[in-house]
């Protein structure tokens, strides 16, 4: 049994120690986190899991991003990661399904990711909707994923996921 909330300020060093855990040391460099700088997460999509003893299983983040010249509006999913001793027990499943509902009920109408299409195809995800888009380098573009969250959200949407202040 989880129980989900909004990641607040007191969670941020566990959540970190997680990301930490489950992914490669030098994942601040990654391209995905040029976009994140001086960005805020989306506090209602940013959610943390915690057992019945209070300890953070996994944990998800979303932030506003815009795509190509027009600036279509966009979110920018990521970082999501359940802790290693709970893999396998739907937790990765129910951060995505809550917090893609809670998006779209947010008036949110797109979502990127740069992850593996064999997980993500189970969420809508696919390459697909990504297939105008670009990101920014050192980015395998087979991992660039989209989904929309109504129909017809990225046509006509195209050119290169850039952060959100650059309007």
């Amino acid at each position: 049994m989880f129980t989900l909330s909004e990641e607040s300020p007191a969670d941020s060093d566990e959540v970190e120690l997680l990301y930490d855990l489950c992914f490669a040391p030098g994942r601040r460099a990654l391209s995905s986190y040029r976009l994140r700088e001086g960005v805020a997460p989306i506090a209602p999509l940013s959610l943390v899991a915690r057992d019945e003893f209070g300890a953070v299983g996994g944990a998800i983040r979303y932030w506003p991003v815009r795509i190509g010249e027009g600036g279509a509006p966009a979110l920018l999913l990521g970082p999501v990661a359940v802790h290693p001793t709970r893999q396998g027990e739907g937790l990765g499943a129910l951060l995505l399904h809550e917090t893609l509902a809670r998006a779209r009920d947010a008036g949110w109408s797109r979502v990127v990711l740069v992850g593996d299409e064999p997980y993500y195809r189970r969420f809508g995800f696919g390459r697909d909707a990504a297939r105008a888009l670009s990101f920014p380098p050192p980015t395998n573009p087979d991992r660039l994923l989209a989904r929309a969250l109504e129909p017809g959200a990225f046509d006509g949407v195209e050119g290169e996921v850039r952060p959100w202040s650059e309007a």
